[in-house]
């Protein structure tokens, strides 16, 4: 499947969250993003040190000046299942903003064409770094990152330029 572009409709899926008190939500991505303007960003997997030393905590930091610009929500996915999704969450106390959300069987991260087979070191399936904006479920912005390696142009600078 060819990777999600600028111009294209936002596919609808369900994703895992766990919310502030511990309840486990299947969640359509439609209900997040449909009328809003939405940050949807992407990793490789929760607790790998470039995700959770850069790329998340440029998110969470900058979340409030995202907002200003007129952000409605800033949406993680993983594939991860929700229950490392939620303890990840809790490693970022500071976090008020980013939505972690689970796509334990990258049925979603297949969806938008940006899966990564790391079976060969022993990662399974997993996504592409990312980060979307989407207005009204139609993609205005599309960082997409070649590989699994450093952040360049799936950080929070870039989608900052767009704002």
């Amino acid at each position: 499947m060819a990777p999600i572009v600028v111009g294209d409709s936002l596919p609808d899926g369900d994703l895992a969250w766990f919310d502030e008190s511990d309840q486990l939500w299947m969640i359509p991505i439609h209900s997040l993003a449909a009328g809003k303007k939405v940050i949807i960003f992407g990793v490789l997997g929760a607790f790998t040190p470039i995700c959770s030393m850069n790329h998340v905590p440029g998110f969470i930091e900058s979340a409030e000046e995202l907002k200003s610009k007129g952000v409605d929500e800033i949406l993680l996915i993983s594939v991860n299942d929700p229950f490392v999704m939620k303890t990840w969450a809790k490693s970022y106390p500071e976090n008020r903003h980013v939505k972690f959300l689970a796509d334990g069987s990258s049925y979603y991260t297949h969806d938008l064409g940006l899966e990564l087979d790391f079976s060969e070191v022993g990662l399974g399936i997993r996504s592409r770094r990312f980060a979307l904006l989407v207005d009204n479920l139609v993609v205005t912005v599309a960082n997409i990152e070649e590989g699994g390696g450093e952040v360049t142009i799936s950080g929070v600078e870039e989608i900052l330029k767009f704002l």
